[in-house]
């Protein structure tokens, strides 16, 4: 096939992404937890090698993945399943998927209901907030397969919402990030850039997150707390303390502090080095299992220190990373690869391949809670057991160059991974 075949048949799709809506699915979803650890951790460490604050979610960029996956075959299928460590049975991937979705959408109905109870004893005052939402914008008219819509709009809650990219691809981007930003409480803004997408567009697979969550206790501030930026450079941070039984994992080179949130369901991981310029080399330690182990670990009593941040990254480009991590094949790598022959037909010059990655998160934490949100986006072209706490409490300081994730305790699957090296 020419070159030019390929540029004059161009197929555009984006996933913006994050989390997957359940309908009835009852599924255990440890069975993807440990695959979006993994993955979100093989991810975090290319990411945190260029240095500087991160904040990711592996849960997006996997959701995403997932309804791309779904339309996969062949090599690429196999491919996308080894990469992405998602079970061998794939009605286990989307199961896992809609099963942690459908746990953080009850939480938060179960929150709004405990705030809006009259004879409700103590706790927050604020619900948590989760608002998770899915939609398919596709091309009025193009051939998309019967079985992987379907499939979407059963298990991910996403509807097919007809657009017209050949004649209006401005308007159409215009729509589909005031979508995004809509749902996302305007954190996640102008997600797809000028000029991704064209009259070549075809399917826009989208998928958005926000969650705001207050702790289970509040932080008292501290004006001017110490933080060694990089791990050498001493300044004043408004700062977080306070005293409390918290879950706590010691492990090589570090400390993992667990702060439940009001709905315990969800839990935020301080992931502190032992020494200032320790983050590099703790980061390599991190896998899987270590995660799980903290989703239940003991508790203690500790004094916290922790420092105020707010990160909202610009997007990030996945392709290159995704490729160089097990997947070529569904970026069209060798020429002619790609198979995604279960999402739209597949003709010799007329085939969906992978052109982009595309992620954006935000993440604000202060002495009231989290504040979080995240989109993806893949633009396709054509071609607990408590113990007796101490006397003292254990002091800990992140005071340094540390990373952090949101858990979902009950599957251990972190939603947002990041690191802080410099929280002014």
């Amino acid at each position: 096939m020419k070159k030019s075949c390929i540029h004059s048949n161009r197929l555009r799709a984006a996933l913006i992404g994050i989390v997957l809506l359940g309908h009835g699915v009852s599924a255990n979803p440890s069975a993807v937890a440990d695959g979006i650890n993994t993955f979100g951790l093989e991810l975090h460490q290319r990411l945190a090698a260029e240095g500087g604050n991160r904040v990711a979610s592996p849960w997006s960029i996997q959701s995403a993945l997932a309804i791309t996956y779904a339309g996969s075959s062949g090599k690429t299928r196999e491919e996308m399943a080894a990469t992405l460590h998602f079970p061998k049975d794939e009605a286990d991937v989307h199961a896992g998927f809609a099963a942690i979705a459908k746990s953080l959408t009850d939480v938060a109905r179960q929150s709004r209901e405990r705030v809006a109870n009259p004879n409700r004893e103590g706790g927050p005052n604020t619900p948590l907030e989760i608002n998770v939402a899915n939609r398919l914008f596709g091309q009025d008219g193009y051939p998309f397969e019967k079985p992987f819509l379907d499939l979407v709009k059963t298990t991910y809650g996403a509807p097919l919402e007809i657009m017209d990219f050949k004649t209006a691809p401005e308007p159409s981007r215009r729509r589909i990030n005031g979508w995004v930003a809509a749902q996302t409480k305007d954190r996640i803004k102008e997600l797809i850039p000028a000029g991704i997408i064209t009259d070549g567009t075809r399917l826009v697979l989208t998928n958005a997150v926000y969650m705001k969550a207050t702790w289970a206790s509040e932080f008292q501030e501290e004006a001017a707390a110490p933080f060694f930026v990089d791990g050498t450079k001493e300044v004043k941070v408004p700062g977080l303390t306070g005293q409390r039984t918290l879950g706590h994992l010691k492990i090589p080179g570090g400390d993992i502090v667990a702060i439940p949130y009001a709905e315990e369901t969800l839990q935020f991981l301080l992931i502190i080095p032992e020494e200032k310029q320790g983050l590099a080399a703790l980061e390599k330690t991190l896998s899987a299992k270590t995660l799980r182990q903290v989703a239940g670990a003991e508790f203690r009593k500790i004094k916290l220190h922790f420092p105020k941040f707010k990160l909202e990254p610009d997007s990030i480009r996945l392709a290159d990373q995704l490729s160089a991590m097990g997947m070529p094949t569904a970026f069209d790598k060798p020429a002619g690869s790609a198979d995604f022959s279960r999402m739209a037909p597949r003709k010799p010059d007329d085939y969906l391949l992978i052109d982009e990655v595309i992620h954006k998160a935000f993440i604000a934490v202060d002495q009231y809670g989290t504040e979080a949100a995240a989109a993806t986006a893949v633009l396709m072209i054509r071609a607990t057991s408590a113990r007796i706490d101490p006397e003292e409490p254990l002091e800990i300081r992140a005071d340094r160059p540390f990373a952090f994730a949101i858990q979902h305790r009950d599957s251990g699957a972190c939603l947002f991974l990041g690191r802080v090296t410099d929280p002014q």
